[in-house]
């Protein structure tokens, strides 16, 4: 087997705003993302030996237009990686607007043990001051630490857990936090400062990645807010029969405080329940998770997950269903 210090680093390119450029080196928010090759970005970055290093372009989007085929593209190539006993770590380079759900959908689906370390950027790679070089050295430092293990995300310095991790800001370049739990470690100066160790492995059986290499379409899951003057209108549309939408089969309710919901709302969710479809409550405070009472709440929570991450994992259970049937 190689010794850790000969093996490679592996860099999978998805595009975002650390691939992104402007007209202007002035211009931070006016750019265009997904511009920039992952070997450009990585071209004369300090600590990387020639042939220790490979560099794959998996996708080249901006990440709000993240789409089941990038996911599954993405998780073929990471599995891959993981699998190859030359290999150390795996670093992605993603845009910030959903990376906490590319971070949570790998954790779940592939339970890597080696490090995938997901990095970032608020500003373009033509900015007069990028924030993306940083970024990529100190994942490196991540992926190569011999601590690390599993789905981490480092932005501005800080290393956070796929569970956790949610973006929280829309123009700080420390853009990130973790909650309740927050961060799992610092880097500085190259070094690793741990806090805690990240949480392990996903709940999802592995069993998903076949199905979703394979093209499998993916089962359709939606969000839904509960809000002041909110009715039962927005969910019964979306169980109406359509011809451009294949049915509904699960609906995660991004619910006030503790899990609460509409009167309204709810009464359409435990409709829309008996009628086969999963439901969800995950709380939209960005703090805190949904406790339980004394006495079963008729519609389930989804714990500490945010509404994005909660619809992931409903997603990947009925995807698993499918081999139960």
């Amino acid at each position: 087997m190689a010794s850790v210090a000969s093996k490679k680093l592996v860099f999978l390119g998805t595009g975002g705003t650390i691939a992104g450029a402007a007209t202007s080196a002035d211009d931070n928010v006016g750019y265009t993302a997904a511009q920039v090759g992952i070997e450009t970005l990585l071209a004369g970055m300090p600590g990387l030996a020639a042939g220790m290093v490979v560099c794959e372009q998996v996708a080249q989007v901006d990440s709000k237009d993240m789409d089941f085929a990038v996911w599954s593209a993405l998780a073929a190539r990471v599995a891959h990686w993981v699998a190859d006993d030359a290999v150390q770590a795996v670093v992605i380079t993603h845009g910030t607007d959903t990376l906490e759900e590319t971070a949570f959908f790998l954790h779940q689906l592939l339970r890597p043990t080696k490090p995938v370390v997901l990095t970032c950027a608020m500003r373009p790679a033509t900015a007069r001051t990028p924030d993306g070089p940083q970024n990529l050295l100190d994942a490196v430092a991540v992926a190569q630490d011999p601590q690390a293990t599993g789905v981490l995300v480092v932005c501005a310095g800080t290393v956070h857990g796929a569970v956790d991790v949610q973006k929280v800001h829309t123009y700080r370049l420390d853009a990130f936090d973790s909650g309740d739990a927050g961060p799992v470690a610092y880097v500085e100066e190259s070094r690793l400062r741990w806090l805690r160790q990240p949480e392990a492995g996903g709940r999802v059986a592995a069993q998903a990645l076949h199905r979703i290499v394979q093209g499998t379409a993916w089962p359709r899951v939606e969000i839904v807010m509960s809000h002041a003057g909110i009715g039962a209108a927005v969910v019964d549309a979306l169980l109406a029969p359509s011809l451009q939408a294949q049915p509904l089969e699960g609906l995660v309710v991004a619910a006030t405080g503790n899990g609460t919901v509409h009167r309204l709302l709810e009464a359409a969710l435990l409709e829309a329940q008996a009628r086969g479809v999963r439901v969800l409550r995950a709380t939209r405070c960005h703090g805190g998770q949904v406790l339980s009472g004394p006495v079963p709440a008729a519609l389930p929570h989804a714990g500490g997950l945010s509404p994005v991450k909660a619809r992931i994992q409903l997603m990947l259970e009925l995807m698993n269903a499918v081999d139960k049937k």
